[in-house]
């Protein structure tokens, strides 16, 4: 029975729902198959999102402000909407349904942009130069018709990212030592597929876009997505799939619900008094924090049926362990709440670093970078720093520590310390950027200053999100209970989806306080008479103070022990699973 037990995955099933075969399923093969769609999601989001400001502002003739604004409002909600992807994931569809769904949805957003953006009914009459009062905006109809496919790949890319890291640690078992330091690694390899997938967009995809054509360039992301469709439903077999415990929103309202009603019942001293269903290999300990909530678990009259062996009304009595999971959620939501800020700074990289980009001198011999590729820099950076860290300092850090790597709130530190930096460093160049302006001629379309100059503030915060974004996904998938892994991932992805949206807020706000009747003010339409420098300064001042913020909520934050972290199993699922192969 043992050696059985050793052949097989005790929390994973295959795709006929027998217990998953260690030796046939998971590992690196389905991992890989898994995050090519996240390649793929990347290439088409990224390589929209980061050239779409000068689509708005060249061909529909909007605002710079209004441009950047509805950038970070479609990124925004493609992240936002990864917590209806989550639901979906975890309520009804499981994981791997959900991802090929939400990709396929993806696949006719980015056809439908094509077809869109090739139309010339579709989009206002050309006019020069661009920016001049006889221009005309796109009209309601027009913008409606842009707004149609964007929001449709926004929502696939929220389907897919509420599922994808989380099916792929999904392929490793934490029980067993050799995966689960393959696991490790999964999240660094993860991202690197997507920062892959971003370097193919701003490089190969913004050329194609400025060079041969929008419509080219995103029927290229629509096959690529359905070619990755395909391949990820040729490893149907090799995959493992957990079993689906109910929705962890409803269970979390559940909890908060039977604390409210009783909440003037008296909290026992002794926990053990708790109620507890939950089998002795897989409940977590009792915990001090937040202890109103435990007042769930007290037994009350009424709370079972009149039937001796019925289960208890789970809106009236929780388990201590199901308390606990809500405890472990809450405990997340102070880091989750100041790690917002860098998804803001990030935001200003694909908008209004562009649009500087723009105005600069971008030629290298007969060869003119086009302006969105200029976030090449901000990918080269991820990817430096990501091998820099997989092949040095994880090695160097576990000789000398015994650990594999910083651990995951180290590195969320690390990544809003150089975030920081890049706001100064970005304030400082549009200084020496706007005084080269004023010297030659504000009007003037390309400024004799090198392109170049913005690379420190691309780096500094690409080499800040590679740190971030593995420190925030390692942190939300292993200090959650692995009954809401689905969730958590889609509350990390919320902080990148409010760090966008935060972004449109303060455009709003600093152009209303700052602005004037003629248009002008820190962030006026014509960057060369705005202040867009103290908009940089605000942001770095604003993310030191968040900084500090942080190291509060890092120091009063207490992990669950490992044992903690093990998942809930129900043995009769199991044993049934077993019995029907």
């Amino acid at each position: 029975m043992d050696g059985k037990q050793r052949l097989t995955v005790a929390d994973a099933v295959d795709y006929k729902g027998c217990p998953a075969n260690r030796s046939k399923t998971g590992g690196w093969v389905p991992a890989a198959l898994i995050v090519g769609i996240e390649l793929c999601e990347r290439l088409s989001t990224m390589g929209i999102a980061v050239n779409l400001v000068t689509y708005l502002v060249g061909t529909l003739h909007l605002p710079s402000a209004t441009s950047a604004n509805i950038v970070t409002d479609f990124m925004g909600t493609c992240f936002l909407l990864s917590m209806l992807g989550g639901f979906l994931a975890d309520s009804f569809l499981g994981r791997y349904k959900t991802i090929a769904i939400f990709a396929t949805i993806q696949t006719l957003g980015t056809g439908t942009l094509a077809v869109i953006t090739k139309l010339p009914q579709l989009h206002p009459p050309p006019c020069h130069p661009i920016g001049s009062k006889n221009c005309k905006q796109a009209n309601g109809f027009q913008m409606g018709m842009i707004y149609l496919p964007l929001y449709l790949i926004a929502l696939g890319t929220g389907g897919i990212k509420s599922s994808v890291s989380g099916f792929g640690t999904d392929q490793f078992d934490e029980k067993d030592d050799k995966e689960k330091a393959q696991m490790a690694y999964f999240f660094n390899r993860f991202f690197l597929f997507v920062s892959s997938g971003t370097l193919l967009a701003v490089t190969v995809l913004v050329y194609l876009q400025d060079e041969v054509g929008r419509s080219w360039a995103y029927g290229i992301c629509s096959v690529s997505m359905f070619t990755a469709i395909l391949i990820f439903l040729c490893g149907t077999k090799r995959y493992r799939y957990k079993k689906s415990m109910g929705s962890p929103i409803v269970h979390i309202f559940q909890v908060i619900v039977a604390a409210i009603n009783k909440r003037t019942m008296e909290l026992q001293l002794n926990a053990t008094l708790l109620y507890e269903d939950s089998a002795a290999t897989s409940r977590i300990d009792h915990t001090n924090q937040f202890q109103f909530l435990d007042k769930a678990a007290i037994v009350a009259e009424g709370d079972f049926e009149k039937s001796v062996s019925s289960a208890p009304n789970p809106w009236k009595l929780c388990s201590v362990t199901r308390v606990e999971e809500v405890k472990m959620m809450m405990r997340l939501l102070p880091v989750w709440a100041t790690t917002i800020i860098f998804w803001t700074t990030y935001a200003q990289m694909i908008t209004f670093s562009v649009v500087q980009a723009s105005t600069m001198e971008r030629s290298l011999g007969n060869f003119k970078i086009p302006a969105g590729s200029l976030t090449v820099f901000f990918v080269v950076a991820i990817l430096i720093t990501l091998a820099f860290y997989d092949r040095l300092i994880m090695p160097l850090w576990k000789k000398w520590k015994g650990q594999p790597g910083f651990t995951n709130l180290q590195r969320i530190a690390i990544g809003l310390i150089l975030s920081t930096f890049g706001m100064a460093a970005a304030a400082l160049v549009e200084m020496k950027r706007l005084s080269v302006a004023k010297a030659v001629g504000i009007s003037t379309a390309t400024l004799p200053l090198s392109v170049f100059l913005l690379i420190p503030q691309f780096f500094l915060v690409g080499s800040g999100e590679a740190f971030i974004y593995t420190g925030q996904l390692d942190f939300f998938i292993t200090q959650s209970p692995k009954g809401m892994k689905t969730m958590s991932t889609g509350l990390f992805l919320t902080t990148l989806s409010l760090g966008f949206f935060v972004s449109s807020f303060l455009v709003a706000v600093v152009k209303r306080v700052t602005g004037s009747m003629d248009g002008q003010g820190w962030l006026a339409d014509n960057i060369n008479y705005a202040r867009l420098d103290c908009f940089y300064g605000l942001l770095a001042i604003l993310s030191a103070i968040n900084f500090v913020a942080f190291l509060v909520c890092a120091v009063w934050y207490k992990p669950q022990k490992p044992k903690q972290l093990l998942e809930m199993e129900t043995s009769t699922n199991g044993g049934s699973g077993a019995e029907k192969c």
